[in-house]
C-alpha cells in the first residue's frame, strides 16, 4: 500500500523551497561557510538551526530578500510620488502604496518623538524606520498562504537585535563620553557600585536576547496557529473558518513589530540621555 504521506508538503516549506537546486545549494554552501567560521562550543553541526531545532534551511534568506526588494518596490514609488513637492501637497483620494509609507512613516516618527524627543526622532528615523519596515513586511509575509515569515527565524531576528544593541551603545558614549556613560552603570551609590554595575552589565546583554527570543517565538507560534487552522479550513471546504485567526494574526504582526521598535527606542532614547544630575 503506498504512504498516504509519500506527497505530503514538508513541514517548512515555502514557495522559495521551488526555486532552482542550483540557487538553494549555492546559499546552503555560502550560509554553511559562514557557520563554520564560528567556532561552536556545543559542537553542533553548522547547518542545524539555532533556536527551534531540525535541519537548517535558507527559506527565511531568500523570504528577507523578497521582503527587501518588496520595500526597493514601495520606497521607489513612494519617491516618485513625492519627487514634486507641488504634487506632493495634495493627498490621495484613495489608500496607494505611497500614501501608506507615508502613513506609516509619520506614525513611526510620532511615537519616536513621544517616547524619544523630537530631535533624538528625527535623528534615529532611518534605523527605527527601516527596523519597522522590515519587521512589519517580514511579518505580513508569513499571513500569505505558502510563505514564511522571516522574523520566525532567529538569526533575522538577532542580527536586527545586534544592530539595536551595538547603536545604543555606540550612540550612548558619542553622546556622554565613555566616563559619564560607564558612571551611570554604577549608579549613584558609591558602595553598591560593583553590584550595580554588574546588575546593569547582565541587563544589557540579555536585552539583545529577549528581542530576538519575543518577535521569534511570537512570530513562530501565529504562523504555526495559522497554519493549523488553515489546514482544518481545507480539510473541511469551509474558507471562511481561519477569518478571525487571520484577524488576530493581524494583531499579532502589527504589536510584534510596536513592541521590537519601542523597546529599542526606549533602550536608545535612556543611552542618549544626560544622566549627569542623577549623580549631584
Amino acid at each position: 500500500m503506498a504512504d498516504p504521506t509519500a506527497h505530503a508538503l514538508p513541514h517548512h516549506w515555502s514557495w522559495f523551497s521551488l526555486l532552482p537546486d542550483s540557487l538553494q545549494e549555492a546559499l546552503h554552501e555560502a550560509s554553511a561557510t559562514a557557520g563554520a567560521l564560528v567556532a561552536d562550543p556545543l559542537g553542533r553541526d553548522p547547518h542545524e538551526k539555532w533556536f527551534f531545532g531540525g535541519h537548517f534551511d535558507v527559506l527565511h534568506v531568500w523570504g528577507l530578500m523578497f521582503v527587501v526588494l518588496l520595500l526597493l518596490f514601495v520606497g521607489g514609488l513612494t519617491q516618485a510620488r513625492f519627487r514634486e513637492p507641488s504634487a506632493a501637497v495634495v493627498p490621495d483620494d484613495r489608500l496607494t502604496v505611497p500614501t501608506f509609507a507615508e502613513l506609516f512613516t509619520g506614525g513611526v516618527l510620532d511615537l519616536m518623538t513621544t517616547v524619544m524627543g523630537r530631535e533624538a526622532a528625527k535623528y534615529f528615523l532611518p534605523l527605527i524606520g527601516t527596523c519597522a519596515f522590515v519587521i512589519f513586511f517580514s511579518n505580513v509575509l508569513g499571513l500569505v498562504p505558502g510563505f514564511l515569515p522571516p522574523t520566525d527565524n532567529l538569526n533575522t531576528t538577532a542580527a536586527m537585535a545586534i544592530i539595536i544593541f551595538v547603536a545604543t551603545h555606540v550612540y550612548g558614549i558619542k553622546k556622554q563620553g565613555l566616563w559619564n556613560y560607564l558612571k551611570h552603570f554604577a549608579g549613584p551609590i558609591l558602595a553598591l557600585a560593583p553590584l550595580i554595575f554588574v546588575i546593569e552589565l547582565v541587563s544589557h546583554v540579555v536585552r539583545p536576547v529577549t528581542l530576538s527570543i519575543r518577535l521569534t517565538a511570537n512570530m513562530f507560534a501565529d504562523h504555526a496557529v495559522l497554519g493549523a487552522f488553515l489546514g482544518l479550513s481545507a480539510a473541511a471546504f469551509f474558507l471562511p473558518f481561519p477569518i478571525a485567526v487571520y484577524f488576530l494574526g493581524c494583531i499579532v504582526v502589527t504589536v510584534q513589530t510596536l513592541v521590537f521598535c519601542l523597546l529599542s527606542m526606549v533602550y536608545i532614547g535612556a543611552a542618549i540621555e544626560d544622566h549627569a544630575h542623577d549623580h549631584h
